[in-house]
């Protein structure tokens, strides 16, 4: 069964009649199929991922301040409300709160590292490119059509 085919029986339909199957990457048209596509000269830049891990570390850091805060309110609570019912439920809601806000403080640590880390790899291998190209190193070829 040949490729058309095979792609018309699995995902029959998608094509205009007489148009061969086409596939696509997260739905975005190929570039040759008449439906936009990307750009060809794609470009990582350090500066978004820096920023993204910078706001990681904002994060992480209010979330340590407010798992203070948490802390520092809640002293004395169940000596003042001892016999009521809110002081179990009280009692609890820190637990759920605090392990909560340390789950999310400890990714925003881990996110800070991986985004700037990202960023880093990106910027180093842009300009590895940019200095290759500038060397001389023979372009990649470019599809006619």
């Amino acid at each position: 069964m040949a490729l058309n085919a095979a792609w018309e029986e699995l995902f029959g339909g998608t094509a205009p009649p007489g148009q061969p199957a086409t596939m696509t990457l997260a739905g975005v048209p190929a570039p040759d199929s008449g439906g936009g596509g990307g750009n060809a000269n794609l470009k990582a830049d350090v500066g978004p991922w820096h920023e993204a891990g910078n706001t990681a570390g904002e994060l992480r850091t209010s979330t340590a301040t407010s798992l203070t805060d948490l802390d520092t309110a809640n002293d004395g609570v169940g000596g003042g409300t001892t016999g009521f019912d809110s002081s179990g439920a009280l009692t609890e809601i820190l637990g759920t709160w605090k392990a909560r806000l340390t789950a999310v403080r400890d990714e925003c640590g881990r996110l800070e590292g991986a985004l700037k880390s990202t960023g880093r790899d990106f910027g180093e291998r842009e300009t590895a490119t940019r200095d290759k190209i500038a060397a001389g190193a023979p372009a990649p070829a470019r599809k006619e059509g």
